[in-house]
């Protein structure tokens, strides 16, 4: 696949840049290319980024960090089974647990929720970092949500950094994952706040949390774009309606033809918050608790 002439290779991340120093250099200056465009395609073109991705595979299948990055190519394409077969080769080769929350989003991706489920269970759990363990909860809880246990995951996501006002990178997501389960279970005025401050933490706009709000709100946005393409369009045909009686200059009008408008860094909580393990699997108890008694 075609590489960009401003990427050098040089943009990786110095780890990684580390372990491709076991390659001889110019298949390694090609394997870093393709992950630079791995990572720069990953949202915006997932298919290419999982073509950029077998690329590397094909040149460094031994490289742990080229089987991670051929992992979440996959995954951002959609292939969860190709992506967790990755993901686990890659795990084997760093020993490390970092990528078992993810790993579990692949099994619910297969519809195994049980699966995931049950990892959010396993000792793994335990070693992960507090941005980790939020990924963790929050697979955990739409694994519920998969099963049919919506209470269950509305349980599952109350936690220490749930309840804590300080802002971290996954905060609006969490925030946000509580309010759709709760909006789930019908509380739907608890549901508007919790949108509300998943919009408050959100300064990437990584979620849509500002349209849940308007449509909780009975707000309609109105698309002035689409509206001035319909304004254009109705002045086009009344033109054309008038020129009607002279061929020559209707066609002269038409002339220009037919035209078409076109994914957890480690973070750091208060002080107040203790190291608590997550806690995401005897939840049932608690789902029946949380139920509001029926009055």
């Amino acid at each position: 696949m075609p590489i960009p002439e401003d990427v050098t290779g040089e943009e990786i991340d110095k780890d990684v840049r580390q372990e491709l120093m076991s390659l001889p250099k110019t298949l390694a200056e090609d394997v870093a290319k393709n992950l630079v465009m791995v990572a720069r395609m990953l949202d915006e073109d997932p298919q290419k980024a999982y073509g950029y991705s077998r690329v590397a595979l094909r040149l460094a299948s031994r490289v742990a960090a080229v089987r991670e990055a051929a992992g979440f190519a996959a995954y951002a394409a959609g292939k969860y089974s190709e992506a967790l077969a990755e993901f686990r080769a890659a795990r084997r080769m760093t020993g490390g647990v970092e990528l078992w929350p993810v790993m579990a989003d692949c099994e619910r991706g297969l519809g195994r929720p049980e699966k995931a489920l049950a990892m959010a269970g396993e000792p793994e759990v335990q070693k992960l970092d507090r941005a980790g363990q939020v990924e963790m909860r929050l697979v955990a809880a739409g694994a519920r949500r998969d099963m049919g246990q919506a209470d269950a995951a509305v349980v599952t996501l109350q936690s220490p950094e749930l309840a804590s006002n300080a802002v971290q990178p996954w905060t609006a997501r969490l925030r946000y994952a509580y309010a759709d389960a709760l909006l789930e279970v019908g509380r739907e005025d608890e549901a508007r706040d919790w949108f509300a401050k998943a919009l408050e933490a959100d300064q990437g706009g990584t979620t849509d949390a500002s349209d849940r709000l308007a449509e909780l709100d009975g707000v309609e946005f109105t698309d002035v774009l689409e509206d001035s393409d319909e304004v254009d369009e109705a002045e086009e045909t009344d033109e054309a309606g008038e020129s009607t009686g002279d061929t020559e200059k209707a066609k002269d009008a038409a002339g220009g033809g037919e035209r078409r408008d076109g994914g957890v860094p480690p973070v750091a909580l208060d002080d107040d918050v203790t190291d608590e393990v997550v806690e995401v699997v005897d939840v049932d108890d608690a789902a029946e608790r949380e139920r509001p008694e029926k009055g």
